[in-house]
């Protein structure tokens, strides 16, 4: 598997296991979350949870103590596969799952974090403890984006591939003619004070919202545009805090406007800028792939089905895929018989309660297996020695990518429409 693939896939697949735990609630404080950072023994993790559950044992409600008990006996269990917590650390998260009904169901999941933890924490609540983890995910390739002209400025950062607008601010700077018998000059040099201190203002907001990233080691790089000259007098006049000032990477960029779509506009036409920095890949991936669409018979493939067949014949150079899917592959089996069943659904529960009896021999169907659909695909791809890239969520390109081609798109090696 390719870095960047390999990659890829490493980061979905971290995001949607912390999205899986954010949403697990346990009844009372029955969830423990156990982080063990690099270099610690884990003979003295094991002391710790031997002490834990001897203090368990007087928890008062008995149905309490049996769930946390229980958890911790996970736990040990657990860690008695690992002789040292590696690298990176280890995170064990265990506990009964609310499923209603007053029922609950034992998780347990280990994660091996992306990169090291330096914390040392055992927790235990009614949800997960995952600030240390979720920070991991928090985007710091982040540029600060600006767009000025006289009349409006708007504010916001590039997050990895996502725009994001943070403020957009009106002037109050007159047009550059006298009004009411004023005299020229006298009106000119008003609207110039104005102009002024509509800069200075600019300037301040940005300064703002971009020092405390930069402060934080999170700003890689300010861009500035706008329509018309103003940009440039701007830019020229050093509005904003010279440590800002320093990190304006290239030459004011001209954009159509100054608003939300000024950003995307400025980002878009930023374009030589943002490559050298490896930041227009997935534009440029996809914009590959729509004029492949755009063909008669060009190199493309959309759609779960139309994708899937590619795949297995191994038809697809470049998988493309959103992360924003929410699907599952299940595979459901026969109790009774040789019958199975593959399909993707997004609720594997309710598929299996849905399903009915088996068509060959009326007996039971159950699930048998379910993976996720960007995993599932992904393997299916590797196997073909196909890449695979997904597609981030909240850029223009990965909005577009599940939008308009239901998040599963493929280029393609050679031609199997004819």
């Amino acid at each position: 598997m390719a870095e960047g693939q390999s990659s890829d896939r490493a980061r979905y697949e971290f995001k949607r296991k912390l999205e899986e735990l954010r949403n697990i609630r346990g009844t009372a404080t029955q969830l423990i979350s156990l982080y063990i950072p690099p270099g610690t023994q884990m003979h003295d993790v094991m002391a710790q949870l031997r002490s834990e559950y001897g203090q368990a044992s007087n928890i008062k409600s008995k149905a309490t103590m049996k769930n946390v008990t229980g958890a911790l006996e996970s736990a040990m269990q657990a860690i008695k596969n690992y002789k040292d917590p590696g690298s990176h650390g280890l995170v064990v998260f265990v506990g009964h799952k609310a499923v209603g009904g007053n029922h609950s169901r034992m998780v347990r999941i280990v994660i091996e974090p992306p990169t090291p933890i330096a914390l040392r924490k055992y927790h235990c609540d009614s949800s997960f403890f995952l600030e240390p983890l979720e920070a991991m995910l928090k985007e710091h390739n982040n540029y600060g984006l600006l767009v000025i002209d006289r009349q409006e400025c708007t504010i916001g950062f590039l997050r990895g591939q996502a725009v994001q607008v943070v403020t957009n601010m009106q002037s109050q700077v007159p047009n550059k003619h006298a009004k009411g018998g004023q005299s020229s000059r006298r009106f000119e040099r008003i609207t110039e004070d104005i102009a002024e201190k509509w800069f200075e203002k600019c300037g301040e907001v940005a300064n703002e919202i971009f020092l405390p990233e930069l402060e934080k080691e999170e700003l890689r790089g300010v861009i500035v545009g706008g329509p018309g000259p103003t940009k440039e007098y701007w830019f020229e006049g050093q509005f904003m805090d010279y440590r800002l000032m320093q990190k304006v990477v290239g030459k004011p960029i001209d954009t159509g406007y100054t608003d939300e779509y000024g950003l995307r506009d400025l980002v878009a036409n930023a374009h030589g800028v943002l490559k050298d920095l490896g930041l227009t890949e997935e534009k440029d991936l996809l914009q590959r792939f729509l004029r492949e669409v755009g063909k008669d018979h060009g190199l493309a493939a959309y759609g779960e089905a139309h994708v899937r067949q590619a795949l297995e014949i191994g038809a697809v150079d470049i998988l493309i895929l959103s992360e924003k899917l929410r699907r599952v592959r299940v595979k459901m089996k026969c109790q009774s018989c040789d019958f199975t069943k593959e399909d993707t659904t997004p609720d594997p529960d309710a598929y299996e309660a849905k399903f009915g009896p088996c068509p060959s021999c009326n007996g039971s169907v159950l699930l048998e297996s379910e993976t996720d659909i960007i995993e599932e695909l992904s393997q299916l791809a590797e196997n073909m020695s196909s890449k695979v890239r997904i597609i981030g969520a909240g850029s223009e390109e990965g909005d577009l990518l599940y939008t308009a081609f239901g998040g599963i798109a493929a280029i393609l090696r050679f031609n199997v429409h004819k």
